[in-house]
């Protein structure tokens, strides 16, 4: 992605590229917990939110300028896996805090749609 410009995107589109969409997931993912007020004690759910979002676009990026199919096909398991545990802190967070539940959901449905398409990814490497 270094030499690949990121998609300008409008408020409420998607980018096509998936690495792109990866991409502005994460920022959006950081604006929400910049937003957010909460204890020290819930510190590690939000350190734990940004890392496995900024995971799943990293893993996809790292998988694109694969060595082998092999290790392509590692790399997405591994943005699989952060798309889900970013569902789950999402998740936790919208039912253990008072956070914007409308901006939760809408990243959580992001993230589902995210985990669908490296998902489909996954299988048509497979195969």
């Amino acid at each position: 992605m270094q030499n690949e410009k990121i998609e300008t995107v409008q408020e409420g589109e998607k980018p096509y590229n998936i690495r792109h969409r990866c991409f502005h997931f994460s920022k959006e993912i950081i604006h929400f917990i910049r937003s957010c007020r909460y204890e020290p004690l819930y510190h590690s759910m939000f350190d734990q939110l940004l890392r496995s979002s900024t995971s799943i676009g990293a893993n996809m990026v790292e998988g694109g300028a694969e060595s082998s199919h092999k290790d392509f096909v590692n790399f997405m398991h591994i943005s699989l896996k952060s798309a889900n545990e970013t569902k789950y802190w999402l998740c936790l967070i919208k039912d253990t805090l008072d956070v914007n539940e409308k901006k939760v959901m809408e990243l959580i449905s992001e993230a589902n749609e995210i985990s669908k398409i490296i998902a489909s990814i996954l299988i048509r490497a497979k195969n």
